[in-house]
């Protein structure tokens, strides 16, 4: 293997962090190829089925002059196919590659993969947290309840007259609870252990939230504890007034630890319709479900909300092989994304994503200060950060050890950002 061979940089996976970090890797000028398992990019948003969509508006997703029709599954596929044109990356791609081995020795990382061997200084896996689903394992005797995750319920036409069991407490579960509404389903069961925190709302879910005035605060230097204690008695009111005080979450609203999901207006409007279950599935026999309260109910369907895994088996490396969950690899890199247990070696997923902010936006900041980084400039040498970093703290946290990309005068232009666009549906600009 000669020096020609040996790349700066492999990314793996195709999804909005791996082609954004792949942007950013170009305009660094470094030799760098991007592995993709799939025919194409977009990773999970490939997967989804069509009705899925994101959490607010369209505008917050998107930066710079990248078009995006919609809110919805596809035009969030077209969105981030239009990167790989926009920015000429396509060259730079290789589709239907699966990494079977990573392991770092001698200074490089060898990757195999299902293609070729690839050689490079520095690796960024890209891969996320939503790989594997996660069905809970259930004792299932002569089932004939269908079965589906929220992944793959691809016709959600089947709900329409049917009894419908939802099983989790999350952002999946409440877009599945809305959707059981929308398409009349006869009874829906719900099912949950813990419950996210939810922005109660009649709006459609896209207008429910403003992210832009959360940085407008995080600028203006109110305190993370203040934002807990306004929103979170904000928020308590709206549940009481809204009749959904018997599904207040337990833990108080931390924004360190919780997204800002804003609530299903349907689901709201029909939650009296609801039959509910503290607790989980434990068993399945033919059309009845035995839940751990001790009630038995019958079902047609069950669909899992019950979220995803890790998938870092290729890593020759058992202490990021074994990790399943997205937590447990944020204790294992420092500065948000540098691992700790193997060199040169930086993860996307850590501390930025389910966090209350818009994906692409993380991701654009992120990657390019890995790029700086990866010429030289120390940004992620600093303990584990054991919280989310949300959407303008993500920009505060990395002014402060970023220097090749934020100046001393890196403060009045976000300020001056964020006041401009703030109420505007005009998208961010590339950082």
């Amino acid at each position: 293997m000669g020096e020609s061979d040996v790349l700066d940089l492999v990314i793996i996976g195709g999804g909005i962090g791996g082609v954004i970090c792949l942007k950013y890797a170009k305009d660094a000028g470094l030799k760098v190829a991007l592995v993709e398992r799939s025919e194409g990019v977009g990773g999970i948003w490939r997967k989804l089925p069509s009705w899925q969509d994101i959490q607010f508006r369209k505008e917050d997703w998107t930066l710079g002059d990248i078009p995006v029709e919609g809110e919805d599954q596809r035009s969030i596929c077209k969105n981030i196919e239009a990167w790989v044109s926009h920015f000429g990356l396509r060259e730079f791609i290789t589709f239907n590659t699966q990494v079977r081995c990573a392991e770092h020795a001698d200074g490089l990382w060898c990757l195999q993969t299902s293609q070729k061997t690839y050689h490079s200084r520095y690796l960024v896996d890209a891969t996320g947290g939503h790989v594997r689903p996660v069905i809970p394992p259930v004792q299932r005797r002569d089932s004939k309840v269908l079965e589906f995750h929220s992944s793959t319920l691809a016709n959600p036409e089947v709900l329409t007259g049917a009894t419908v069991t939802i099983v989790g407490g999350g952002a999946s579960a409440y877009d599945l609870l809305d959707l059981c509404m929308q398409k009349q389903a006869a009874h829906v069961v719900w099912v949950h252990r813990s419950l996210k925190w939810m922005l109660p709302t009649r709006k459609q879910k896209h207008f429910a939230t403003n992210m832009r005035e959360l940085g407008k605060r995080q600028l203006m230097g109110v305190s993370i504890d203040r934002m807990n204690r306004v929103v979170g008695s904000l928020l308590t009111k709206l549940y009481r007034k809204a009749g959904l005080a018997e599904i207040l979450p337990k833990e108080r609203f931390d924004f360190r630890r919780h997204q800002f999901i804003p609530g299903r207006r349907d689901m709201i409007k029909n939650f009296q319709r609801i039959e509910r279950h503290p607790g989980q599935i434990q068993a399945v026999s033919g059309n009845s479900v035995q839940a751990s309260d001790s009630t038995q109910f019958d079902t047609d369907i069950i669909i899992w909300a019950t979220g995803y895994e890790l998938d870092l088996s290729h890593y020759q490396i058992p202490a990021i092989a074994q990790l399943k969950r997205l937590e447990d690899l944020q204790g294992r890199c420092g500065g948000l994304c540098k691992s700790l247990d193997a060199p040169q070696l930086y993860f996307l997923a850590p501390g930025v994503l389910e966090t209350s902010g818009a994906t692409p936006f993380a991701y654009a900041h992120l990657c390019k200060s890995i790029m700086a980084e990866l010429q030289g400039f120390e940004v992620f040498d600093q303990p584990t950060t054991k919280h989310h970093v949300n959407y303008l703290d993500l920009v505060k946290f990395l002014a402060r050890r970023d220097a090749k990309n934020y100046g001393f005068f890196w403060y009045i232009r976000y300020l001056t950002m964020f006041f401009r666009f703030g109420n505007s549906s005009r998208p961010l600009p590339l950082p």
